[in-house]
């Protein structure tokens, strides 16, 4: 896994090192990117939030905490160097259907219900990230209101 951690790092997108990955992998990374996004569009990252992004990238991906863990930091670091989402969105627009990105919709909105309050910034991102994710605001809403039920369930 570290080995496949530092490829990552080192690959350049584009070049043949990074095309080396699965899409698999690359798919888990993407999604790890933008949940962090959305845990920090608010400049603070609560700990209910960073919660939620872990416990999202075990139970939606099948994959174990030490795994998690360095996909996150992974994720942490291409997040920080990254202009844009649109490298994120792309990808999982030419490997997902609107099932799987609607489900990380549907896990943007827990991980901003996690702190029990929506930002400005928050809602902000949410339209933007469905607009990348080429979903429709009726399904943007379709998530944000299964999310909220979620949330007030637990």
């Amino acid at each position: 896994m570290l080995s496949l951690i530092k490829k990552i790092l080192s690959a350049t997108p584009g070049t043949a090192d990074a095309a080396a990955t699965s899409p698999e992998e690359q798919t888990r990374l993407a999604a790890c990117v933008l949940l962090l996004e959305a845990a920090h569009i608010d400049d603070e990252c609560t700990a209910e939030e960073m919660q939620k992004v872990i416990a999202t990238m075990e139970k939606d991906f099948s994959l174990d905490r030490a795994h998690v863990d360095e996909l996150i930091e992974l994720a942490n670091t291409r997040r920080e160097a990254a202009t844009d989402l649109w490298q994120f969105t792309n990808h999982l627009n030419q490997h997902n259907g609107k099932e799987q990105k609607m489900a990380i919709m549907e896990s943007v909105w827990r991980i901003f219900f996690a702190d029990g309050r929506l930002d400005m910034h928050e809602d902000h991102f949410a339209h933007k990230l469905a607009n990348l994710l080429r979903l429709t605001h009726e399904e943007m809403i379709a998530a944000k209101l299964k999310a909220r039920k979620q949330s007030l369930s637990i």
